[in-house]
């Protein structure tokens, strides 16, 4: 065996050595910003979809994919410093959770990291994209078409109680998407003869004055919007307005699992599910501004029949028969 001979071979070894330390790095796998505008806890069944959706595409956390969680907790001021963390972090995609406020944080923070969306509303109204065809700039994703969907929550509020006259809808002002879901609901309160009554909320120390305000108005029926804080704390909603004896809607099937009333609204685990086949693509080379944005494809109408009669209310049959799931 030659001097040369042996050099070579030396030299072979190493370079394999080297490119496969390379391949094990555990920073060579992609990494993904999950960003949330709720608490973990709040957040869990919604993350729990999108890794199963990227699992159904063959990556695997922690192996093949890496996922960075931040979570807001429902203040909303927290989540520029969030996101400003993924950035540090060189995040490849960043997927937003929770609504409007954070797509806002992460559109206003970046322009160059492609953005993923679940759960926004009224993304071309707002100015978040210019279409849905072809969103441009570094964002895209799938709509929860609430705004279209708050007429249709009245209609179910009617059909439950024909003799109902005035709803108040509780919600967050600052979310991009209030003035056109106010819009909407002023519009299909006309045509079924109903008055809204419009309550802000900003901080969860205001979440009870509003309760409040809807019973010394006579408020018959209630809707609540999908936007911290009103949505950060089930619980405490769901007791006022049990307390209250709020003929209740909501926006996801999370809040009659947990004691509301009822909901109607699209299938959010769907949602994040179908995010992960958007952050599929752009890790294969896919340009967000190229990625049509996609609308809700199954939708859910939950009526919880424990609540029901602890407020003494009877849901007419032909409402029932309409559930996609009843709650005994």
């Amino acid at each position: 065996m030659t001097k040369k001979f042996l050099i070579w071979q030396l030299a072979s070894i190493m370079l394999s050595t080297v490119s496969l330390a390379n391949a094990q790095q555990p920073g060579k796998a992609p990494r993904i910003g999950f960003l949330s505008a709720q608490s973990e806890s709040r957040s869990a069944d919604r993350a729990a979809a999108f890794r199963q959706g990227l699992r159904d595409l063959g990556y695997s956390e922690g192996k093949d994919i890496l996922i960075e969680y931040r979570w807001a907790n429902g203040i909303n001021d927290r989540l520029p410093d969030l996101v400003a963390e993924l950035i540090r972090l060189k995040v490849d995609v960043i997927v937003t959770s929770g609504g409007n406020q954070a797509i806002s944080a992460a559109k206003n923070a970046t322009s160059t990291i492609p953005i993923v969306f679940t759960g926004a509303a009224a993304t071309v109204s707002t100015g978040l994209v210019a279409s849905f065809s072809r969103p441009g700039g570094n964002m895209t994703g799938v709509t929860i078409g609430s705004t279209e969907l708050s007429g249709k929550r009245l209609e179910l509020l009617k059909e439950t109680n024909s003799k109902l006259s005035r709803v108040a809808y509780i919600f967050n002002p600052t979310s991009l998407s209030a003035p056109e879901v106010l819009r909407e609901l002023e519009v299909s309160s006309k045509a079924l003869g109903l008055q809204i009554q419009s309550l802000e909320v900003r901080q969860a120390n205001e979440i009870e004055g509003a309760f409040n305000a809807a019973a010394k108005a006579r408020a018959g029926a209630l809707i609540v919007a999908q936007s911290p804080p009103v949505s950060s704390d089930l619980k405490r909603v769901i007791n006022l307005a049990a307390k209250n004896r709020f003929l209740a809607i909501y926006s996801d099937k999370n809040w009659p699992e947990v004691g509301g009333l009822m909901s109607y609204g699209p299938s959010i685990s769907d949602v994040h599910r179908r995010a992960a086949t958007y952050v599929d693509k752009i890790l294969k080379g896919a340009k967000p501004s190229e990625l049509p944005i996609e609308q809700p494809m199954k939708f859910e109408f939950v009526i919880n029949l424990k609540s029901a009669k602890q407020i003494g209310l009877t849901i007419p049959q032909r409402v029932l028969i309409r559930a996609d799931k009843v709650i005994k």
